[in-house]
């Protein structure tokens, strides 16, 4: 299988990277996984901004040329990985800026009827690997589950990708937050996993 990670946070010194890193190398040693490909939004300067103008509708976004290498890193991918921060219950508005212009409708997804849609990225997955400083029930129990309900069924679901596997680990500031636990546990998934 192709992997396509997504990495989303501003600095290399974080937990994030850190997960990042453990994907990375369990997943070199896990022989379904054909090929490898990281995006570090951050890196890569990726411009999150909408723009839309006379000269830049909206019905064109699907083939904006500046967006070419993104979509086919998409369509190139069979497992979609998404390593990010939960800030303000939330991803950061950089992976939300992605989202914004990569599936954009007539690449992933297609109207349908008046408030339906057809996803277009159908048979893709998708794990989402989260930090947040509040512990893990937080977003559960006081943001009625927002995060998931944002990722999985606004973004993901909406474009097809129905099998979304999460890792959302919270208490990620304190001392005992049991960091190399859950590093572990995201490199033994990704070192077994299949597509």
């Amino acid at each position: 299988m192709n992997v396509l990670i997504v990495y989303t946070h501003p600095n290399h010194k974080s937990l994030s990277y850190a997960f990042l890193q453990k994907v990375i190398a369990a997943s070199t040693g896990n022989h379904a996984i054909k090929e490898l490909k990281v995006l570090d939004l951050y890196q890569e300067n990726f411009n999150p901004v909408l723009v839309f103008n006379e000269t830049k509708k909206r019905r064109d976004m699907h083939q904006d040329p500046a967006l070419e290498q993104y979509r086919q890193q998409i369509l190139w991918a069979d497992k979609i990985v998404f390593i990010y921060p939960i800030w303000w219950g939330r991803p950061p508005a950089m992976l939300l800026g992605y989202f914004d212009q990569l599936f954009a409708a007539n690449f992933a997804y297609k109207a349908k009827g008046k408030y339906l849609s057809d996803g277009l990225l159908k048979g893709k997955k998708a794990v989402c690997i989260s930090t947040m400083k509040g512990p893990s029930h937080y977003p559960l129990f006081l943001l009625h589950n927002a995060h998931k309900a944002l990722m999985k069924k606004a973004v993901l679901n909406f474009v097809g990708i129905k099998k979304v596997k999460f890792f959302e680990f919270g208490s990620m500031e304190l001392p005992n937050g049991k960091h190399q636990q859950k590093l572990n546990k995201v490199y033994q998934f990704f070192l077994t996993m299949k597509n």
